[in-house]
Parts: C-alpha cells; structure tokens; sequence
C-alpha cells in the first residue's frame, strides 16, 4: 500500500493506543490494499464483498484487477485476493480501466459485470464466487461506442425472474437481461435526468419499493438515492443517503440486508490520509448501518468514522483462522499464497511485517479459556517475536511465538496460553523485531487456538 517508512509503524501505534469506542469506529474495512466500488453478494450465509483495487502507486485512476473480501460477523473480514482482472477480457489489450463492478447470483452460476472504460461493459461467469471467471461472450454485453458512458453497472433480478442492467455516467441507461444474463432483449433505454445523479447506480428492491442508490454529483459525491414502484421508473429522488461532504472527494454505494440489519457501503480517503494530506486516487471502501422510515425512505447516515457497527457473532478461536482476516491491520500487505492453486487460488500470506506493527482480530470468543496457540510462518533471515496480546496492544499478554529462520519453508509452531485467554476479547497479533531485523520479519499465514 505504501512505502515502508518508522512513520507508519508510529501511525499504527497511534491506531493501536485509541480507546476502544474510537477503535470501533467505521474506519476502511480493508487497510493492507486500495479498495473502491464496493458490491456485496449475500451467498451461503456470507457477505462476499467485490471491489475496485487502486493500485498502491496511483496519482489518477490506475486499476487493473478486482478484489474480493469475505465476512460473517461484520469486523473481521478475510482477504480473498484476485477474482479478475483485465487480462480476463481478451479483446481488451489496454492496462488501465477496471472499474466498478457487480457480481450476481444465477442458477448455481456468478455472473461479474464489469466495465471496461471506453470499450463498454463485458461480463464474465464462474462455477464459484472466488472465481475462477471466464468471459463467455468474447466482446462488450453493451457498446455504445459514440460516448463513453458506458461505466458503473447494477443487476438486479426482480421476483418474477427479470434481470435488469442499469449503468451509467452522467446519463442513466437500461436493459433487460435474458435468463442467460450474457445477452438482452429490446433496445437500450435511457431514463430522465435524475436530481444529483452523477454515477455508480446500485439496484434493488425491499418490500413493494425498488431503489436506485448513486454515486450523487461532484465533487464532492455524497449518496443519493431515488425510489419506484416499478424496476424500470419512472424514478422519484428522495435525497441523500449520505450527504455531500468535503471529508471525502468520492463516493460510490453497495447495499444489502445481512441477519436483520441494512448496510450501505461506500468509499472514501480515509485510509490516504494516516499518510498524506494531499488527494491521490487511492481509495478504501467503508461502511454503516442504514435505516429505513415506515413509508420506505432512507433516514441519512452520517459520514462513514461517525458510525460504529456491531459485531453480529463472535469468531471461533478454535478452528483454524487466516491470518489475512483482520479487523485492522494497518501497514501490512498481502500476497496471494500460491495464485497457480484451482481449490485455494484465495488463499493469502500476511507479509510487508514490520517491527511494532499488529493484526487486530475483532470479538475472539475463547470460552472456558484456551491452553496452546499454533501459528503457521515462514520467515527468511532472522525472524522475529509473534506477542499475543488482548484488548489492545499493549493488553495483557497471554503468548508469545518465537519465530527463527525457516529459511522460507511454512513451519507450524506453538505456544502455551496463559489462564487469561478465556471470555470474549479482541484479539492482537503483536510483531516485534530485534537488533538485526526490524522490517520484512516474517510471512504469516495461519492461527488456531486449542483448549
């Protein structure tokens, strides 16, 4: 994400020493990569979160590929890694232009809509939400090649088994998809101008209402939203779902319903700037509970750090954990573990470890308590010291793993847990470094806890 510098290991120290109801606050839900244009996916009891990825140096947009993020509890989410990328639309030969996209669900099969900027909006298919997605059209779903308004899509397949694209910026267009959702029927239909609108259209529907939540004019964007009877309008504004505001420069919604609760996701600069004042377009993706009014309407959510969210169950010590799901992790990186991999092409080291820096796993149920702790590592010159600690970083110290050189080989290696590792706690992951090594000091790919 960043050039590595002791400023940054003095950031997360500054994180780190927040109390707990400032911690909790809504930062970005991803901090070891750039994230933009968020599309959550309810499958299997799991909020499957698409993403834009800003690429780590990018002054304007740079964007190649897109990222997934998976949770169940709304706190710690798992880095999924790469589900697409350019290179998967061979008929487009640029570098630069992945922008924002949807992946829907379909008879067993995901469908990622993605736009292509300048040569329209293609589509691929995969047998798995983690991919891997292949284009089945080999060109454009849609081209309308006299402009380049072609951006942004959100499908949404009404009760009766329509599915509907809409996209678009600054005009708002639609179709209606086949069953197959690769192809449409009938000609492209653009709608009337509506109030604030700029880009990034999300669809839905909740109870007999549908909703267009958007990208609201620039600069800055806020959220705005409009609402109809039909899913194709006309489309009455309601207003903003998050104002405009000079703490951001962009927006962009995601919403969904998850165990009795609404949730609207967006992005901001948040995370740019623990390291910069000035404005890149490097971006990271946050979210808030939303709430609704009896007659439909969207009561406004105040910007993303005023929120806090609640977890909606507790993580599972006990089974074997990722060390990339993370509540917070500011200063890391990840990697993909072996990218080659068909059944754990998802999988993902934690590395870029510094001395001083830390993983932050949200609501760690440990029960009756936990004896021993095994870690999964591998390190390259002299290692270094895992502290694990609860509450905060400097919380009390309940293990410690001494991590020699594996010569990068992944070694298991455990560690007796102190009585105090019992109850509900937020779980840290403390890295400390010695004379010789202070940065780079491990990879770090797994946890579990046994009674």
């Amino acid at each position: 994400m960043k050039t590595k510098t002791f400023l940054h290991t003095a950031i997360a120290g500054l994180m780190a020493a927040l109390p707990l109801s400032m911690s909790a606050q809504q930062m970005p839900v991803v901090q070891t990569k750039y994230t933009a244009d968020p599309a959550p996916m309810l499958h299997n009891d799991t909020i499957f979160l698409y993403t834009s990825h800003d690429e780590d140096n990018a002054e304007g947009f740079l964007m190649k590929n897109w990222l997934l993020y998976t949770t169940t509890d709304m706190k710690n989410w798992q880095d999924r890694g790469i589900v697409a990328g350019l290179e998967n639309f061979e008929w487009y030969k640029g570098n630069n232009g992945a922008w924002a996209i949807q992946v829907v669900e379909r008879n067993g099969k995901f469908y990622l809509y993605a736009p292509i900027h300048g040569h329209g909006i293609g589509v691929l298919v995969a047998d798995s939400p983690y991919g891997p997605f292949k284009d089945p059209l080999g060109k454009p779903l849609v081209w309308q090649k006299e402009h380049w308004e072609d951006i942004d899509p959100t499908v949404f397949i009404d009760d009766d088994g329509q599915a509907y694209m809409y996209w678009g910026n600054p005009n708002l267009y639609m179709v209606k998809l086949n069953e197959d959702m690769i192809s449409y029927s009938g000609e492209i239909v653009k709608h009337p101008k509506i109030e604030d609108y700029q880009e990034g259209p999300w669809m839905y529907k909740r109870g007999k209402y549908y909703y267009l939540a958007f990208a609201s004019t620039c600069c800055p964007e806020g959220i705005g939203y409009a609402m109809s009877k039909k899913p194709t309008g006309p489309w009455q504004y309601k207003g903003h779902i998050m104002n405009h505001t000079e703490r951001t420069r962009g927006n962009h919604p995601g919403i969904i319903d998850y165990k009795g609760k609404s949730y609207v996701f967006g992005q901001n600069s948040d995370l740019l700037k623990l390291d910069m004042p000035e404005y890149k377009e490097r971006r990271s993706v946050s979210f808030a509970e939303m709430h609704y009014n009896q007659d439909g309407s969207i009561q406004e959510v105040p910007y993303w750090t005023d929120n806090t969210v609640e977890q909606v169950e507790w993580l599972d010590p006990y089974l074997l954990n990722e060390a990339e799901k993370m509540h917070w992790g500011f200063g890391l990186k990840t990697v993909a573990k072996n990218p080659w991999s068909r059944n754990e092409r998802w999988n993902q080291w934690v590395t870029g470890i510094d001395d001083g820096e830390y993983i932050m796993v949200s609501g760690v149920d440990f029960g009756d308590g936990a004896k021993q702790l095994a870690v999964n590592v591998r390190a390259s010159l002299f290692g270094g010291i895992i502290e694990v600690r609860l509450d905060d970083v400097d919380g009390e110290k309940v293990a410690e793993v001494i991590v020699p050189c594996t010569k990068l080989k992944q070694e298991e290696l455990r560690a007796y847990v102190s009585s105090s590792a019992k109850g509900v706690h937020d779980l840290y992951f403390v890295f400390k470094g010695g004379k010789r090594q202070q940065r780079n000091l491990m990879d770090f790919d797994s946890w579990q806890f046994f009674k």
